[in-house]
């Protein structure tokens, strides 16, 4: 269930995002940011976790491109947070694969990220809301995709994002 979508090209897009995520983010709130930073296509999680590390942002932050959260560690990783953050409000982040007319779209749901399903990959759900940002499209007959994908267009996307986050707190 979308809580709402918009194109990071929409010029009010930061706004948008801004004044749904103020409705989610509280004292409780602890982002996972998913992904790898040796796949651009799947680097957006770990750009904007270092983005919001490095503005010093005020609640705890997981899944940067230094420690980032990948399908090889994500069961260890998200063990841990959770011990950590018993109480927490997990925001889960990660860039996904979606129909071509969706790229550049940045929706926030409730409910949990589903990492590695586009890839057909089955991880662990996390996240009692999340953002996703669709990066490429789905390719049936190629399932690992992500081939083609600029880093300017993962970079632009990953300030909205973080940007919002930060104005949202």
């Amino acid at each position: 269930m979308y809580i709402v979508k918009a194109n990071y090209k929409e010029d009010d897009c930061v706004n948008i995002l801004t004044t749904a995520l103020k409705e989610i983010i509280n004292n409780k709130t602890v982002i996972v940011c998913i992904g790898t930073d040796r796949c651009i296509g799947d680097s957006l999680g770990p750009i904007v976790g270092t983005m919001l590390k490095n503005s010093d942002y005020k609640y705890p932050v997981y899944g940067t491109l230094e420690s980032p959260i990948h399908a090889l560690n994500i069961y260890e990783a998200l063990s841990e947070i959770k011990k950590k953050h018993p109480d927490g409000l997990f925001l889960a982040l990660d860039a996904c694969l979606g129909d071509k007319e969706n790229i550049g779209t940045i929706q926030i749901r409730k409910g949990p990220i589903l990492p590695g399903k586009g890839v057909g990959k089955t991880l662990p759900q996390t996240g009692d809301f999340s953002i996703v940002a669709i990066v490429d499209q789905i390719d049936e007959d190629i399932k690992f995709t992500f081939n083609n994908i600029r880093l300017n267009f993962i970079v632009e996307m990953s300030e909205i994002i973080a940007t919002s986050i930060i104005l949202a707190t």
